[in-house]
């Protein structure tokens, strides 16, 4: 039975959308709010952005690669772990703030110009196991999906430190 995904525009518009979310509930607050979680062991609102950054370059890259070049092979990497050989977590949120803008805008100026059978092309990719078929389709999908989550992370964790 073949996966059911995100229609391309609703998927297009959760990517668009992200960035304004953020700064709008954003706004106002002081760095130290940005970096401050909202109770012990949790990511602050600068941890949750570093995250959304890591995943959106690791899985735009794989995006730009698949339509760059026919059937591609690609060695999966965790956000995760690629983050750990980044400053992300270590940057003042209003700078990493505008890095992600930017790269959004990247991403989606190149997303926007396909035609909609472009959705499709694909890769093989593996990590660990059997190897899977992924398409542009489908990361633009898990990157929109993945990030509405975090955003209402970002809003719970804001609205918590904005009273603390």
């Amino acid at each position: 039975m073949p996966v059911r995904l995100l229609p391309i525009e609703q998927i297009l518009t959760i990517l668009k959308e992200t960035p304004p979310r953020i700064a709008a509930r954003t706004t106002g607050l002081a760095p130290v709010q940005l970096h401050a979680p909202p109770k012990l062991g949790e990511w602050s609102a600068n941890e949750v952005l570093a995250h959304l950054r890591s995943c959106a370059t690791v899985w735009g890259n794989y995006i730009a690669v698949i339509i760059a070049e026919d059937m591609p092979a690609i060695r999966a990497v965790s956000p995760r772990t690629w983050i750990k050989g980044t400053d992300y977590l270590q940057q003042e949120f209003r700078p990493a703030f505008r890095a992600f803008t930017k790269q959004r805008a990247s991403l989606l100026a190149l997303l926007e110009q396909l035609a909609p059978e472009a959705w499709s092309r694909s890769a093989t990719v593996t990590a660990v196991g059997k190897p899977i078929l992924r398409t542009v389709h489908t990361y633009a999908e898990r990157l929109a999906v993945h990030e509405r989550e975090h955003v209402r992370q970002i809003e719970r964790i804001v609205n918590i430190v904005r009273v603390q």
